[in-house]
């Protein structure tokens, strides 16, 4: 083992694996059930968040991979060790809500032009599964996020936040286009759905942006700290202070 710091560059987090283990593998059940009835009752506002159900379990892949590197030690090319693939991880998981996001709207313009109709039932049945099943997954996210911080485990909180928003979306879409005909609300709710999801992608590419680019956290004032340095006995000047985040809690200064 390389020891090359006195931090040891690494993370055991127990609660996470166990939390994006259950989560991924129940969010791959929900996104086959959800696929399907989608394509069977020819519904946008289902298809839409299908498809962030797949965005979900490629991020909960991504995440649990970081998590898996960040508990490698350090190496003699890795000295600060694999902490931050949990930051690529996240931007990737960013990156993939906006593009979905993008392709969710412009699918509900296409809609709008060339409403289709729509199985309200099994819509409405799904959608119904879809609302229990991410308020679990919501509320097991956060109960993690209260124990350990990691970004990964944030952004898949946002993950399922938009996907809880969105089985709420659904259900409206489907009780209004019952008692009105309108179908045009699938559509107009699948591009609102869009929208959050969107939201939630940009806050997430942000942070890990910011931690990528090695700026200075938010929680910390570094003209306060090189005053602080500057006002020991003895020390003359501050240089070259530099202060960024590896990951998520996990901080270095020279």
């Amino acid at each position: 083992m390389y020891d090359y710091h006195h931090q040891l560059h690494q993370k055991q987090q127990s609660r996470s694996k166990r939390t994006l283990w259950a989560t991924l593998l129940l969010t791959l059940f929900f996104t086959i059930v959800e696929i399907v009835g989608g394509l069977l009752s020819n519904s946008l506002a289902l298809l839409s968040d299908s498809a962030h159900m797949i965005s979900d379990v490629i991020a909960l892949g991504l995440s649990m991979t970081a998590i898996y590197l960040a508990t490698r030690p350090p190496n003699a090319r890795y000295t600060f060790g694999f902490l931050r693939f949990e930051i690529i991880a996240s931007f990737l998981n960013g990156l993939a809500l906006a593009i979905i996001a993008a392709g969710i709207f412009i699918e509900g313009v296409r809609r709008m032009i060339n409403p289709q109709e729509i199985e309200l039932g099994l819509m409405l049945s799904i959608a119904c599964i879809g609302l229990v099943v991410n308020i679990i997954l919501t509320v097991i996210l956060s109960r993690s996020m209260k124990e350990e911080e990691n970004l990964n485990v944030k952004s898949a909180l946002w993950h399922f936040i938009g996907d809880l928003l969105s089985s709420i979306g659904v259900i409206t879409s489907a009780v209004i286009i019952y008692f009105t005909g309108w179908a045009i609300f699938d559509p107009i709710i699948s591009m609102v759905i869009g929208g959050i999801i969107f939201t939630g992608g940009a806050r997430i590419i942000k942070e890990s942006f910011l931690i990528l680019m090695e700026s200075v956290p938010d929680k910390y004032d570094l003209d306060e700290i090189r005053r602080t340095i500057a006002s020991v006995e003895g020390v003359e000047d501050v240089h070259e202070l530099h202060l960024w985040a590896i990951s998520t809690d996990h901080y270095s200064l020279s």
